[in-house]
């Protein structure tokens, strides 16, 4: 009668964890074991095999225990495994097979979780192709290693393949599925001059791309940094555990040694002192609070990833279950961060163009969404752009370069220097604000030269977005921009904010949030633009935005938003919540049976394969318990929160046109009513 251990192929993807195979291998041979001794075969055989599964499912938590002596560490797996070879020792057998089985499937289950919580998360990396195809300045097609590709390199990508690197489309247009990077159900399209992420499979057009980030800087490659740090780093809760795990399992080895010599002292029985004893140190062990916190963390962490949220780390998951306070950047986050030039109001009998293809120049090395704008509309009107030196950006105030040998400065109305030469440009700025418009001024060698009027288009879940967090936090969110305040309260009033402060710069944003702080609220950050990143990383939590989101910002940010879907801002606050929930709800549970189990035990007789059954039990109850959070049944739908955004959505109204006449060269600046303005340039 052989016992062999299982083969990963026949084992799916658990076979890929040792664990598992493991005690799969010491439950066949126990089971062997068990029919051996029913049958007529000789004793040694049984012998043979409950050895086997000794030996199966006890060598690696052995193993473990002892090297964590090493360090001075009492591991519980040493317990374990320690009552079962006293209880052999005693003739018992049978039932230190049985904790043995028990032990091991407990932990291959525990070692299973671990594994397919990461593993959602880690396909994501699955999906990065390994070569692309760069195509050379004279159109020569080389395939490459796509880990080699640098930042201006042109690719090539064909219909069915997956995009290499994260970049912009050069030519061409396409369906691109994002599913299984963003969790996006339908195909995007993409043409030119439009973002597109590596590892997205393209439809059925050609595409040629141009490299805006080297593979180690994709929103692939940050996912899996994000995934190892979130693996590693543990809760707050489940440090303190574990620092409490160690003091009491040395409390248990104690009272286990006492309950050995005191009976025996007064001349009890040794067989049954030494099984109570036994039966005390198993059903006494932490197992199942030790595993009560991480699971459910780590679960919630892989769902938010399967739907766009990347989540640093459990410590982040805790933060945001305590947020009472949600402050929201409004370009880029509560817009979608793609302004558009509504009016050009030309100072001095200047030329439109020209004016327009200087400012273009100027802000074309920004990364900022207002230079794509200019650009933008520059190249529409076919106007070639010189190329800009010394280039300066100033976060929340705008840029400076020279162009053609002129001094051109391009962004806040701030910048506007003193005295009548710049009366016009107020006057100007004044109107396209209350307009609901952005102004942004150019100033050409010290003298206004135009001032520009830009709109934005408001996400179309803001206002569902704005909703639901007043729902889950007990009020409404806060809203820090550096835009003007009629933009600003434009805005807020389309998605039902109240509390506005508007023409911050960066350090005002982390001065409000620390006053909010300072008033004993939990801070929520959502944001996007470098200006952002020094309140992100001063918030209790801070949330970038993604896809318009700076490198600066991403890496300041606690949780990035992938898809830019505003909705799993409150999706993962409730998530964090209810993980929070089912981490009291473990602890409890498994507390209350090594209460029951340890006072019966102490108090009459509990059997040990009953003790060990009862511990192992709970242990396995409160992992699969953090396992539910991992499904996508878990995740909080969206459809009650549209429904009561819309609900609360106050009817758009159409912005104010800019007035005619105050300036030669002003356009028409009517904005669609179904989009309302939201701006840009002032928000830097």
């Amino acid at each position: 009668m052989a016992t062999a251990v299982l083969p990963p192929s026949r084992l799916g993807w658990l076979g890929q964890v040792p664990e598992v195979r493991w005690a799969l291998t010491s439950t066949a041979a126990f089971a062997a074991a068990l029919l051996a001794g029913l049958t007529a075969a000789p004793s040694w055989v049984a012998g043979v095999l409950f050895a086997l599964c000794y030996a199966a499912g006890g060598w690696e938590p052995g193993l473990a225990g002892l090297q964590a002596l090493r360090q001075r560490v009492l591991d519980v797996d040493v317990l374990m495994v320690v009552a079962a070879l006293a209880a052999a020792a005693i003739g018992q057998v049978f039932d230190g097979a049985l904790l043995i089985v028990i032990f091991a499937t407990s932990g291959a289950l525990e070692a299973a979780m671990t594994q397919r919580t990461a593993a959602s998360v880690r396909a994501l990396l699955d999906v990065a192709p390994e070569r692309a195809v760069l195509l050379d300045p004279d159109g020569t097609e080389r395939d490459v290693p796509a880990g080699q590709l640098a930042v201006g390199d042109v690719v090539l990508v064909r219909p069915g393949e997956r995009v290499p690197a994260d970049g912009r489309v050069r030519s061409g247009e396409s369906e691109l599925d994002q599913a299984a990077l963003t969790g996006e159900s339908l195909p995007v399209r993409r043409g030119p001059g439009e973002q597109v992420l590596a590892g997205t499979l393209n439809g059925t057009g050609a595409l040629t791309v141009l490299v805006e980030r080297a593979a180690a800087d994709s929103v692939l490659a940050r996912a899996a940094t994000q995934v190892e740090q979130a693996s590693e780093a543990k809760a707050n809760r489940q440090l303190f555990i574990e620092r409490v795990e160690q003091r009491y399992s040395l409390v248990v080895v104690a009272v286990t040694l006492a309950l050995i010599a005191v009976p025996l002292a007064l001349g009890a029985a040794f067989t049954a002192t030494l099984l109570r004893a036994m039966t005390f140190m198993i059903v006494a062990s932490p197992c199942a609070v030790v595993l009560a916190t991480m699971p459910p963390l780590l679960s919630v962490i892989a769902n938010a990833g399967r739907h766009g949220m990347l989540v640093k780390n459990a410590v982040v998951l805790e933060q945001l279950a305590d947020i009472d306070t949600v402050a929201l950047d409004k370009t880029g986050t509560l817009t979608v961060g793609t302004p558009h030039i509504t009016d050009i109001v030309v100072l001095d009998n200047r030329d439109e163009n020209a004016v327009l293809r200087l400012a273009a120049a100027a802000e074309a090395p920004s990364e900022h969404p207002l230079a794509r704008a200019l650009t933008g509309a520059a190249t529409s009107r076919g106007l070639n752009l010189s190329q800009a030196t010394g280039f300066r950006a100033q976060p929340g105030r705008g840029v400076h370069a020279l162009v053609d040998g002129r001094q051109v400065l391009v962004g806040h109305p701030v910048l506007l220097p003193d005295g009548p030469v710049s009366r016009g440009a107020h006057r100007a700025v004044a109107l396209l604000e209350q307009g609901g418009r952005t102004a942004v001024v150019v100033i050409v060698d010290d003298r206004p030269a135009a001032v520009l009027g830009l709109s934005d288009t408001v996400r179309p879940d803001a206002a569902a977005t704005v909703a639901e967090l007043t729902s889950l936090t007990g009020r409404r969110p806060v809203l820090l921009t550096g835009d003007n305040p009629c933009a600003a309260e434009h805005l807020a009033g389309i998605v039902g904010i109240s509390d506005i402060r508007a023409r911050l710069l960066p350090q005002d944003k982390t001065t409000a949030v620390q006053q909010l702080q300072h008033t004993g609220r939990r801070v929520l950050l959502v944001g996007d633009g470098i200006n952002d990143a020094p309140a992100l990383a001063t918030a209790d939590v801070g949330i970038a935005i993604g896809g318009a989101g700076s490198d600066l910002a991403l890496q300041a940010a606690d949780a990035v938003v992938v898809r830019d879907d505003l909705r799993t801002i409150p999706a993962v606050i409730a998530l964090a919540r209810r993980a929070r929930r089912v981490v009291t709800a473990n602890l409890i549970f498994a507390a209350t049976v090594i209460t029951v189990l340890v006072v019966w035990d102490l108090s009459g007789y509990l059997p040990l394969p009953l003790g060990v059954a009862g511990h192992e039990s709970s242990t396995v109850i409160v992992g699969l318990n953090g396992l539910r959070l991992l499904s996508s049944r878990a995740w909080p739908t969206t459809t009650a929160m549209v429904h009561a955004g819309s609900a609360q959505q106050p009817r758009q109204s159409r912005p104010g046109a800019t007035p005619s006449g105050i300036a030669d060269g002003i356009t028409d600046g009517s904005a669609d009513p179904q989009h309302p303005t939201a701006a840009q340039a002032a928000h830097r």
